[in-house]
């Protein structure tokens, strides 16, 4: 039986052999239900456990990729060969900072992990269940039941900085132009990991559970945005704009990639038959969009 009080406080052996008081347990350890006793998390991370980490690595990444590109078109930078060698320095960073991110957690220098499982999204916010006894003092139970996907996420935003800072110079030529454009996409890496870091402080929990849908609701819309910029609305003209142009061609197939993996974060492909079909739909916004552009042109809307 739970004799501490509370959702997360519990006891550990001392080194002396006695058991501590009720509190906050080691790092790597939780209390289970209806037991007081720390113990070690050793359970391996769940699918979703690795959907959530590889969303979470894909932020920046496609932060980097909107930057560029908007950056490189808005101040008609020669995007040519500049923007593929930013592009690539975003995906060496993220990488890179990805898989130090992974060795440095338990156990170490190994692609595996030792999790804690996550069973609701109070887990997230235990500072916010600190009982208190008798309406009196607190006990500060206050730890990551979520190892290590709370502070694993941080140590990656560090490495990314890091990265940042080593990598990208090297992919920007000083004697080039457009020194200045590629310098001005460092600076805005600079102030977005803080701002990931804030926002993953406040709200990881809601991140946990509600990313697959994010991902899906963003895609969409910026697919929709993608074609919206044509200024050619006719159907042919952008079916032959995308299969034509790689640069298209691959900003298409990454929204489908991301109606996929929000597909699949939110079935989790528990019954393949049925959600294997959903995957077939990956397709249909970027369908519905280019047949249904004739409809809404501006130009064949008349005020009565």
């Amino acid at each position: 039986m739970k004799d501490c009080p509370g959702l997360y406080c519990g006891r550990f052996k001392l080194p002396d052999g006695n058991l501590s008081i009720c509190g906050a347990c080691p790092r790597g350890s939780r209390t289970i239900i209806d037991h007081d006793m720390c113990l070690p998390c050793q359970d391996e991370p769940t699918f979703y456990d690795w959907l959530f980490l590889i969303f979470m690595a894909m932020m920046p990444l496609f932060y980097h990729w909107y930057y560029i590109e908007f950056h490189t078109f808005s101040y008609k930078i020669n995007s040519t060969t500049l923007s593929k060698k930013l592009i690539t320095s975003a995906i060496l960073e993220v990488t890179l900072s990805a898989v130090f991110t992974v060795l440095l957690m338990e156990p170490m220098w190994s692609f595996k992990l030792y999790a804690c499982r996550i069973n609701s999204i109070s887990d997230w916010y235990t500072f916010m269940y600190n009982p208190s006894p008798r309406y009196e003092d607190y006990i500060y139970c206050t730890q990551e039941i979520v190892y290590p996907f709370y502070t694993m996420i941080f140590v990656f935003y560090g490495f990314g900085v890091i990265s940042l800072l080593a990598i990208r110079p090297w992919f920007i030529d000083s004697k080039n132009t457009d020194y200045v454009g590629g310098l001005g996409t460092v600076y805005a890496g600079l102030y977005l990991y803080p701002t990931l870091a804030l926002l993953h402080a406040v709200a990881c929990g809601f991140i946990y559970y509600m990313f697959p849908y994010l991902v899906i609701i963003v895609s969409v819309i910026s697919n929709a945005v993608h074609f919206a910029m044509k200024i050619n609305q006719s159907m042919g003209y952008l079916i032959r704009n995308t299969v034509t142009s790689s640069r298209n061609m691959i900003i298409v197939l990454i929204h489908w990639l991301c109606h996929a993996f929000g597909i699949i974060g939110i079935t989790e492909l528990r019954d393949p038959t049925k959600h294997y079909f959903l995957l077939c739909l990956v397709p249909v916004p970027t369908l519905f969009y280019i047949l249904t552009s004739r409809l809404t042109d501006p130009r064949k809307v008349h005020s009565d």
